[in-house]
């Protein structure tokens, strides 16, 4: 599922699938998205690039072509493979850089950049 505050810009992404279960969220703000697995215990914490990330604009019209349009083709699917070397506890710094949404998101936890 997926939820779009175009006033906080921020999207936040749930998928349930068991083993694989993840949230994530998009935080416009920010600049950074953080990706909670489940399986791992563990956040994953990266800077948005615009080239290659779609605004909160673009993300909400896409959801809902997919939604009515249950096939539709787009180039702009977004994959991330994350190769961390260490991870570190968020400490009060990191919370101000990364905004209020991913710290709710991911505070306690590993952060991998």
């Amino acid at each position: 599922t997926m939820t779009i505050d175009n006033g906080k810009k921020v999207v936040d992404v749930h998928v349930r699938a068991g083993l694989y279960s993840s949230d994530t969220i998009f935080d416009y703000s920010s600049g950074y998205i953080a990706t909670r697995l489940f399986s791992r215990n563990a956040c994953f914490i990266m800077k948005i690039n615009k080239n290659y990330i779609p605004d909160v604009k673009e993300i909400g019209r896409q959801a809902f072509e997919r939604q009515t349009m249950k096939k539709i083709y787009s180039p702009n699917n977004v994959w991330v493979q994350f190769q961390s070397d260490s991870s570190v506890f968020g400490k009060t710094k990191d919370w101000l850089i990364y905004g209020r949404p991913i710290e709710r998101l991911c505070e306690g936890l590993p952060l991998y950049h």
